[in-house]
């Protein structure tokens, strides 16, 4: 090779350096749209069917998640309870405006009428929070929180942490579902579900086992009548909403099953998705805020492809 190569490289090199400058200056930032339009195959995963739950109404199909990683008593036991049809026939018995709806037995509190339960357990130690894992993976969130040290994604559920108590907890988005209890915190153990439907309610966070979110079907649950009776539940037998069945997915058939798949949180992909829901830049807006907060960031889901 001549002794002229490498510097004949570092000249055409300078002298287009400036082209490649502004070609990059030109790049048009990602929108969410962008994101998901250049996401690979390896970029989603499956839901696990034997940590899915269906809830089965007339209206249509929820699908839940579960999060076993962060109460895997809640998880085992609301499965044992689907298992044994106990959710069957029960009712949606509350929906308070701006924060939650409720399913549960209507007859609980008349022991001659309530719903029995054959292998399942009543109540649970409560599901809090749990040791901080650092093996479990955690996507942080540039942002602050005024909640928690640390907030981000792990799996596919938004998590906080503090690394000085050694504790990492499930946070209260819109659609991620709890275990309903009294006053004692041992009193909650999945008969009773309640699903968030308005603004994020973090001051429940460490207060109710949080176990699963809703990825389809929120619409469902939502856009139901507001119960008219204190905290929304509903005064007449009428304005309940039957459920029909809760079933654990592994359980139904495969050409019965909704065929999910949720984008990835532990890649650079979603980091680039967190990016363009902090700095909007498709066109309607105007200014961009350059923070975001956990529960304003949205995890895609679509159809098995």
């Amino acid at each position: 090779m001549s002794s002229r190569a490498p510097w004949l490289f570092a000249l055409l090199l300078l002298l287009f350096r400036p082209a490649f400058a502004a070609d990059a200056s030109k790049r048009k930032p990602l929108t969410m749209a962008d994101v998901l339009a250049a996401t690979q195959a390896a970029d989603w995963q499956a839901l696990d069917p034997e940590n899915t739950v269906y809830l089965e109404l007339a209206s249509g199909r929820v699908v839940i998640e579960m999060a076993p990683n962060f109460a895997p008593l809640h998880v085992s036991n609301v499965k044992a309870l689907a298992r044994e049809h106990y959710y069957d026939g029960l009712s949606i018995v509350r929906a308070q405006d701006n924060y939650v709806v409720q399913l549960a037995d209507p007859n609980a509190e008349k022991p001659e009428l309530a719903r029995k339960i054959q292998h399942a357990k009543r109540t649970l130690p409560p599901e809090f929070d749990r040791a901080l894992d650092p093996k479990l993976p955690f996507t942080r969130l540039p942002d602050g929180d005024v909640y928690a040290p640390q907030v981000g994604f792990s799996g596919d559920f938004p998590v906080a942490r503090d690394p000085k108590s050694g504790k990492m907890w499930l946070i209260h988005c819109y659609g991620m579902v709890g275990a309903g209890r009294d006053a004692p915190a041992d009193s909650g153990g999945g008969t009773e579900l309640y699903v968030v439907i308005g603004h994020a309610p973090r001051h429940l966070d460490r207060n109710v086992t949080l176990l699963g979110r809703v990825v389809q079907g929120i619409e469902l649950l939502s856009t139901l009548p507001r119960g008219t009776g204190a905290l929304g539940f509903y005064e007449k037998a009428e304005q309940r909403v039957l459920i029909k069945a809760i079933r654990v997915a592994a359980d139904v058939p495969l050409t019965e099953r909704t065929d999910l798949q949720v984008l990835r949180t532990d890649t650079a992909v979603f980091k680039d998705l967190i990016e363009s829901r902090r700095n909007r830049r498709e066109d309607w807006f105007k200014f961009q805020a350059g923070h975001i907060e956990i529960c304003n960031v949205p995890i895609p889901v679509r159809v098995r492809q």
